[in-house]
């Protein structure tokens, strides 16, 4: 059983940013790669990372499919001790726990932050969502002030170091950028990064607006599964880089380093 698994945390306050679209594939790719995961779902009533991987499962047993399946669940309204109960269920055993949390504030996404190692804020590029974490002078572009989500976030790591002395690695993943270098991706670029500076997160592209994603949702699969997606057009490759270049930016632990330590407790137990 793994001791310390490394948890995952996919956050925003606002919906439509592509936070469940990126956790799916997180998760999967990262199961693809041979570690052992879990996924939990906070969203109890839209349930989006929830359905994709029950999709993904249906798929699998339909096309009697190997597919690489997260263990996962779902939990929501209910109260933080429901949901250390939830976690400690799901932990068991893995190496990753990828956890999808609301569009909205929630008292269990709030605490789930707090257990973090990696804290994942998918965010459009635009002042819109921008002002989330940060406020812009309304005639320079500059940045006035960080927002209440950025101040929310600098709580929850002092809570965790009060807790274990552990740190959060907070990553903004830039969804959605104009692929012109278009005078608003560049204003919305420099307010990011001075914000980072400020209060201390990792700036990492993430995914274009692309129709594959919707497409794939109702049979779970990802654009990872290349087995199962047929002959695939210039525009699915070029987001399959994007994934790929996303995740290296996550910088998550070695998923081969881990099951090579595995494999010795393994070998050691025989």
């Amino acid at each position: 059983m793994s001791s310390n698994p490394h948890i995952i945390v996919f956050a925003n306050e606002k919906g439509g940013t592509g936070k469940s679209t990126c956790a799916v594939h997180v998760a999967v790719a990262l199961a693809s790669m041979g570690a052992r995961v879990a996924g939990l779902d906070l969203d109890h009533r839209q349930r989006t990372f929830y359905r994709y991987l029950e999709n993904r499962t249906n798929t699998a047993q339909r096309r009697n499919a190997q597919l690489p399946i997260p263990r996962f669940g779902v939990l929501g309204d209910a109260p933080v001790e429901a949901l250390q109960e939830k976690v400690l269920e799901l932990i068991d055993g893995v190496d990753f726990l990828v956890v999808d949390t609301p569009g909205r504030d929630d008292t269990l996404a709030r605490y789930m932050a707090t257990l973090a190692h990696t804290l994942v804020t998918p965010m459009n590029d635009s002042f819109v969502d921008f002002d989330l974490i940060g406020q812009v002078d309304a005639e320079s572009f500059r940045l006035a002030r960080p927002s209440f989500y950025a101040e929310l976030i600098w709580n929850a790591r002092k809570t965790r170091a009060q807790i274990d002395g552990g740190t959060i690695d907070w990553v903004v993943l830039r969804n959605r950028i104009q692929h012109l270098e278009a005078r608003n991706k560049r204003r919305v670029g420099d307010a990011m990064s001075e914000l980072s500076r400020r209060v201390g997160f990792r700036i990492v592209p993430g995914l274009s607006e692309r129709v594959i994603f919707r497409e794939l949702f109702p049979a779970g699969l990802t654009l990872l599964d290349k087995g199962q997606l047929g002959e695939l057009g210039t525009s699915h490759i070029a987001a399959r880089q994007e994934l790929r270049e996303m995740l290296a930016g996550l910088a998550l632990p070695d998923t081969a380093a881990i099951a090579s330590r595995r494999q010795a407790t393994t070998d050691r137990a025989v």
